[in-house]
């Protein structure tokens, strides 16, 4: 797969993914926060149970190899918590701020490769991190004081989003995609269904009532879409990848304005843009530090 193939897999990911917003925040009319993270990591591994059994016979090693849950079990914790953050904010934020807090992953990519792997973070990243700190300071209406709590648990949870990245990113070299994804949502599904039965009221009914957010969400914000991120992954950086993916909160901004009516203060728009910029620089770092090579055909 070349890179340009791999940038247009994670541009329909981030358009499916801001669409889900929308969906995440109705299906808590419904039901809490962390029964619609379980339900939604069930039916994704259920979905793709069948296509990693697949995969497996294809490659070898069964449903999933033994040496692939150590990093599923570290990107499925990570996601469960990202998730729940983001799904837990969503009750209160508002689906316009919860895309573009959530898009502040986008910043914390390089950071966390530099504090986690040592890797090299260009003085250009260090002006994306500037713009989004005024940016996130401008969406809150000129005051962090403005956010509310829902808002500051989706700011928080971009942490575990850009961990989740990297993890997804380390998986590659497995090339197990599905397999990993499958293993994963196992994790999540796990995870956030304890802690449903222990924190929530689980009702069929509210299940029910939830069942076509539960679909988008389960099937293509979460089997189709991760595995895509899983196989793009193999051929971009995990920089590159996250910027183009963090289009989703246009898309998100979009949707939330056309289906819900939600607006921002001209101060917002000004916030969100300075973000989105931030983004852009982040991007004109990868770009400048990415080898020619990595635009050839993989192996």
């Amino acid at each position: 797969m070349r890179r340009i193939h791999a940038d247009l897999i994670l541009l329909l990911t981030a358009l499916i993914w801001g669409l889900a917003f929308i969906f995440q925040k109705t299906a808590m009319d419904h039901i809490g926060p962390l029964t619609f993270l379980s339900a939604r990591a069930i039916i994704a591994a259920i979905a793709l149970a069948p296509l990693a059994w697949r995969e497996g016979n294809a490659r070898g090693g069964g449903l999933v190899p033994d040496r692939l849950w150590p990093i599923a079990l570290v990107a499925g914790a990570l996601f469960f918590i990202g998730g729940a953050l983001q799904q837990i904010g969503l009750v209160t934020a508002t689906v316009t701020n919860t895309g573009f807090l959530t898009g502040l992953y986008v910043v914390l990519v390089p950071l966390l490769g530099l504090a986690l792997f040592r890797e090299q973070v260009t003085p250009i990243v260090w002006l994306a991190v500037a713009l989004a700190f005024v940016g996130t300071w401008l969406l809150g209406g000129g005051t962090l004081a403005g956010f509310g709590y829902g808002d500051w648990l989706v700011a928080v949870g971009a942490i575990f989003w850009a961990a989740h990245l990297h993890a997804t990113k380390r998986s590659g070299h497995h090339a197990r995609p599905v397999a990993f994804t499958f293993a994963q949502f196992v994790v999540i599904a796990v995870l956030a269904g304890i802690a449903a039965v222990v924190f929530e009221k689980v009702s069929f009914t509210s299940l029910y009532a939830a069942r076509v957010e539960l679909a988008y969400v389960g099937l293509l914000s979460s089997a189709l879409t991760f595995t895509l991120l899983a196989i793009a992954m193999r051929h971009t950086s995990a920089a590159e990848g996250s910027i183009i993916v963090s289009l989703e909160i246009l898309f998100a901004a979009f949707a939330a304005a056309i289906l819900l009516g939600e607006r921002l203060p001209l101060i917002g728009w000004i916030g969100a843009l300075l973000m989105f910029s931030a983004s852009l620089v982040v991007q004109i770092a990868a770009a400048r530090t990415t080898k020619p090579e990595a635009d050839k055909p993989a192996a």
